[in-house]
């Protein structure tokens, strides 16, 4: 055994190396250590929770031709109250049972709309769907229907109410649908369908209304109308008993749209038909006023003169107030013979009724008559005469 002097550069090697090592494997221990504390201190990573919309609660359907429309609320909040940053898919669901059949329905998805296109079927804040039909449904069959929504894959909403609806045979739509536009309305007429499976049955029609938008031309022949820049979109105008309709809540150079369908009864159930033709009228105010009525002409006291001077005298004109709304004015007509209108003497339409006359002339006999104006240029015939003759 050798022995080594503990001054020797070896032993203080020695000595270090084993300190070194006894400092590395400490500092491994707790690095070790406090990792595992650290670890156990949050727990477990969880996985952020699936944003669930709020269950549609109004879902309503009705027949429409051979389709039924779905109409129902769109969800705007996830069940914990919070707003959805954008729509959610839209899923719907159907199930069939024939007539007179039983037991138990379980419906099956049908269409499924994502998020991107479902503001496509928003109008008047409400989703409105169109499930387009076999014609062998349209025989009293039951369908029911249920809608979910989804904001994310992992999970939709809680199901919707149910509604059901038995799909009844679609009248035939109207035909030669035609319009005459009067002062006070817009006058349509339409063939009643002659034949479809529902022909006997019908018990009315409606007429529906859109108007297109300012500035956009007017179609000539329209195909479809989803086409149409409009101001207003289709909606109901009135029912109609019998194929006429007067429309009189319109307004002159506004372009209108019309369609019109049978409603047939079925069961208790009104069923309408397809569209009509789509009818484009844009009623113009060719209808001038009446007449003024109660003209009468009254000479006041003539001025001084000088001597051997023609005279001027003054006539007092003034007539009843005409009537119409769209009144502009009026024009004054003289002539010095009796059966000829004469001359219209007043540079700009009157917006009383009444005029002064103060380039007559004493010893002279004038007739005069009035016309009324209206704001679309429309002028009236004339009123009856008056004639005066201005004493010297």
């Amino acid at each position: 055994m050798v022995l080594v002097p503990a001054s020797s550069p070896f032993t203080f090697r020695l000595r270090l190396s084993r300190h070194s090592f006894f400092t590395s494997s400490l500092s491994t221990v707790l690095v070790a250590c406090a990792s595992l504390v650290g670890c156990a201190a949050p727990g477990a990573p969880t996985p952020p929770k699936p944003i669930v919309p709020k269950a549609v609660t109004d879902l309503a359907a009705r027949q429409l031709a051979s389709s039924m429309m779905l109409t129902f609320t769109l969800p705007k909040q996830s069940v914990d109250n919070e707003k959805l940053a954008e729509p959610p898919e839209l899923e719907i669901y159907r199930a069939e049972r024939q007539p007179g059949a039983s037991g138990k329905l379980t419906t099956r998805l049908v269409y499924s709309v994502p998020s991107a296109l479902v503001n496509t079927y928003l109008k008047n804040g409400q989703i409105e769907f169109r499930d387009p039909l076999e014609p062998t449904a349209l025989t009293g069959q039951e369908l029911v229907y249920m809608v979910r929504t989804r904001a994310s894959k992992k999970r939709a909403s809680s199901d919707s109410n149910i509604v059901s609806v038995a799909a009844m045979p679609v009248p035939g739509a109207p035909s030669t649908f035609h319009a005459n536009v009067t002062e006070t309305a817009i006058e349509l007429t339409w063939s009643a369908p002659a034949q479809g499976p529902a022909a006997n049955s019908i018990a009315g029609y409606r007429v529906y209304r859109a108007e297109l938008a300012p500035g956009a031309t007017p179609p000539v022949n329209i195909s479809d109308l989803s086409q149409l820049k409009l101001a207003v979109p289709l909606e109901l105008v009135g029912p109609a008993p019998a194929p006429s309709f007067r429309d009189t809540n319109f307004t002159f150079d506004v372009t209108y749209i019309y369609v019109v369908r049978s409603v047939a009864d079925e069961q208790g159930q009104p069923v309408e038909s397809a569209d009509s033709a789509p009818l484009a009228v844009t009623p113009k105010d060719i209808f001038p006023p009446a007449a003024p009525q109660g003209l009468v002409a009254v000479i006041p006291p003539p001025a001084d003169v000088s001597a051997n001077q023609q005279s001027v005298a003054r006539i007092e004109l003034s007539w009843n107030i005409s009537p119409e709304p769209d009144l502009a004015g009026y024009w004054v007509y003289r002539s010095e013979q009796p059966d000829i209108p004469g001359q219209r003497i007043n540079n700009l339409l009157l917006l009383t009724p009444a005029f002064r006359d103060m380039t007559a002339v004493q010893g002279k006999r004038y007739t005069y008559r009035v016309s009324a104006v209206d704001r679309a240029g429309n002028e009236s015939s004339l009123s009856s005469p008056v004639s005066v003759e201005v004493p010297r």
